[in-house]
């Protein structure tokens, strides 16, 4: 029970946890929402979503030092009235005003009110003529919206919805662009990977990105994803999936006043979304601070291993741990977190072996530096969905899954899948990596690890109240999905005839997938179209999947996998002309529109300098600056960034992003091949209330498109207008990569005309 201590105040204890989940409720409505907190003492003051922590009794803090530069400013979001402020109990000067007075209006229904010489106050807000409950403010800036009270704003998003009408540019954040050379940092295995004191590993950061984003847009892309911005811990950690604390950004990336926050204002400021890595599947091999406490950093000091601050509240790593050789603290570290003994918990999974095709692909740790979290236990998956709900709320417009494969669709449907889908809405994008890496679609016969598989819901219910529940159903669910026979199909990447389908999602899960058989299959244009034509039946909707050809991982099966792209620079944009014209939402890998580091290893791991794999740094090809007038528009480009804008392959990627951003058939359409005398050619149709798009696509070679819509069809790219009254449609086209895109002016959409630009290499 909660003992009463007096003057409102009620205290609990838990003297054998180390980290708890929690939620306080007076006994009615409105109870808070999820807390959480580590080993400590706390206090809480607040009513319901509204409220805020502390490290000492809020009802005895001394009286801060006073300061000129103190600065508090609280904003409110209050969409439908000017809300007013009522303060009072101000530190250090005691002011407070008798009556509620008007805030000041900002944007987007957000207010401000800012106070200079004080370091603390109490304030209560009038919101569409109701009183709030009491806040308590200290120096900083607050956002209060919906009861919820941040030290950040909450989200703001690019105002679409519909993800299939972006297109994705992914980076890594350290090798992208140094915009801060202050927050440079060398990884702890920089020394034997060779790289360069001018090129540390942590070399990129937020800062320099935000500086970048026009050169982002001006490629035309409209969404980015960046890897894991987690607060990491391990040799060679740059990339950012070595977890050591979930709920804190890596202070690597950051600048003052080039926050992650900040990163997110600004992508949003410019009509874009932001695309957040995570990881759901392990840890790095320092524990969890939060869940698994062996270890905590010390930024006030270099940042070695030998500076890691050691905490193992259970001294789990031994007495003489710091007297040991690296392999033997490895063992010991490894020992804590995967023995029953040790782990008593259960935050790890204990399976000691891994076979890539078996049941412990899903138990098992793939690599030394991560640990597979027990994503069955209640506990860690509660922690990580509240970690990764802090980031919804800053604005993050999507999430990608790290190494999908390792968990159970079970457990994603059951658990992660429904709890962002609440916290972000329908809107919010999640899409994984089922790193499958066969040609085929279903992964060596295996449904339970294939990509499509995770598009679906489940079909019937397994027990699910507890951990060891968790874990079995998790194994009769592997042992129920074995036959690809009995696995479900759709239609709904398909036309029915020359018309938009009505899709079924009823069976849909929330999570889309990276095409994985399109990828492996991309050596080649043909070999790629051909993998999802004939199989994609097996998705939920194939229109929602992630297409790309190489990216921080692998290149296509061939290419070969290990190098980044090494084929001719024609096949790069016949792939690019397919991924941008075809269903799904096409990607590029950065320095892919200059063929950067073509042909190298993607990743050595600590073996060989950064600067001479496919992860090397970007900067110096994207040096000077531009002005962006729109997506895939810009002037004034100079420097370095102009001779990358010209490449033949940024101007090729530029002008598909600008094709496909003025048709939607080609984000969002169904396709079919029906009818159609060519290669690679198909027929695309997207239709709802306000919209009525179709369009023909045939990529390097001439087709004949038959039983089509009569009408008038307007090519894209040279403008050629062709009026169809038999309903074919002959079109010719010739040279690698180049294409034509002939739209049907309808009464709802008119063609857009001629969209590509002249003098282009391949789009002719």
């Amino acid at each position: 029970m909660i003992k009463d201590e007096g003057s409102d105040w009620y205290t609990k204890s838990w003297p054998e946890l180390t980290a708890i989940n929690l939620i306080f409720n007076n006994g009615g409505q409105p109870q808070t929402s999820d807390l959480s907190r580590t080993t400590g003492e706390y206090w809480w003051v607040g009513q319901g979503t509204g409220g805020k922590w502390y490290t000492s009794d809020p009802d005895t803090i001394t009286e801060p030092e006073y300061t000129d530069t103190g600065k508090l400013v609280i904003h409110v979001k209050s969409p439908h009235s000017v809300p007013k402020i009522k303060y009072y109990d101000s530190v250090p000067s005691g002011i407070s005003t008798p009556n509620a007075i008007n805030m000041t209006a900002e944007k987007e229904g957000w207010y401000r009110f800012g106070f200079n010489k004080i370091s603390s106050i109490k304030a209560k807000f009038t919101i569409d003529g109701s009183e709030s409950a009491e806040y308590f403010f200290t120096n900083g800036e607050w956002y209060l919206e919906n009861g919820v009270l941040t030290d950040f704003k909450p989200k703001v998003t690019s105002g679409k919805s519909d993800f299939r009408e972006e297109t994705i540019y992914f980076l890594m954040t350290t090798r992208f662009y140094d915009g801060d050379t202050s927050n440079n940092v060398h990884c702890w295995d920089d020394a034997k990977a060779g790289n360069l004191a001018s090129d540390p590993a942590w070399r990129g950061d937020f800062k320099g990105l935000i500086q970048k984003l026009d050169y982002i847009k001006a490629l035309g892309f409209s969404a980015i994803w960046i890897t894991p911005i987690v607060e990491n811990a391990s040799g060679y950690d740059y990339h950012g999936y070595h977890a050591l604390d979930f709920t804190q950004v890596d202070p690597r990336l950051e600048s003052p006043n080039a926050t992650y926050q900040t990163l997110i204002n600004e992508t949003h400021a410019r009509g874009m979304k932001i695309i957040q890595d995570v990881v759901f599947n392990h840890s790095g091999n320092f524990g969890e601070k939060n869940i698994f406490p062996l270890f905590k950093k010390d930024y006030t000091k270099a940042d070695t291993v030998s500076n890691l601050i050691k905490t193992d509240p259970h001294n789990l790593l031994g007495s003489d741990y710091d007297a040991l050789d690296g392999g033997r603290q490895y063992s010991r570290r490894i020992n804590a977190m995967k023995e029953d003994a040790n782990d008593f918990r259960h935050i790890y999974h204990h399976e000691k072996s891994l076979g890539w095709e078996d049941y412990n692909v899903q138990t098992g740790q793939i690599a030394g530096d991560c640990v597979d979290l027990n994503t069955e236990n209640p506990y860690v998956s509660d922690y990580l969905i509240n970690a990764y709900n802090r980031y919804i709320d800053m604005g993050v417009d999507a999430f990608r899954v790290d190494t999908v494969k390792h968990i159970s669709r079970l457990t994603f449907n059951n658990v992660f899948n429904p709890a962002f889908q609440n916290r972000g809405g329908d809107d919010f994008f999640m899409f994984g990596e089922v790193a499958t890496r066969y040609r085929q679609v279903w992964n060596n016969g295996n449904p339970a690890i294939s990509t499509p598989f995770y598009t679906w819901k489940e079909s019937k219910s397994y027990p699910w109240a507890t951990r060891e529940e968790r874990e079995a159903s998790t194994y009769q669910h592997w042992q129920d999905n074995a036959n690809p026979a009995t696995q479900p199909s759709s239609n709904n990447h398909l036309l029915d005839g020359n018309n938009y389908r009505q899709v079924d999602y009823s069976k849909k899960s929330y999570m889309n997938v990276i095409d994985f058989p399109m990828h492996w299959n991309f050596k080649n244009a043909n070999d790629a179209f051909n993998v999802a034509v004939g199989n994609d039946y097996t998705y939920a909707d194939a229109t929602w999947n992630v297409m790309y050809v190489d990216s921080h991982d692998y290149a296509p099966d061939g290419a070969p996998e290990g190098q980044r792209f090494a084929e001719p620079q024609s096949v790069w944009a016949e792939n690019l002309s397919l991924m941008f014209t075809f269903r799904g939402i096409p990607t590029i890998y950065y320095g892919t529109e200059i063929e950067f580091q073509k042909g190298k290893p993607i990743d050595v791991g600590p073996n060989a300098p950064l600067s001479e794999t496919g992860r090397a740094y970007f900067g110096n090809h994207i040096e000077g600056s531009l002005t962006v007038t729109d997506f895939g528009k810009y002037t004034n480009a100079n420097g370095a960034v102009a001779t990358t804008l010209n490449h033949p392959l940024a101007k090729h990627i530029r002008n598909l992003n600008l094709i496909r951003r003025n048709i939607p058939a080609l984000q969002k359409g169904q396709y079919s091949t029906a009818g159609i005398n060519g290669g690679l050619a198909f027929k695309r149709r997207f239709t709802d209330s306000t919209t009525d798009s179709f369009a023909l696509v045939t990529i390097s070679s001439s087709a004949t498109f038959n039983n089509i819509p009569n009408g008038t069809y307007v090519d894209a790219v040279t403008g050629e207008a062709k009026v169809v009254t038999n309903g074919s449609l002959s079109v010719n086209v010739s040279g690698k990569g180049n294409l034509r895109v002939f739209v049907l002016t309808t009464s709802k959409t008119p063609a857009p005309g001629k969209i590509a630009e002249s003098g282009l290499t391949y789009i002719k």
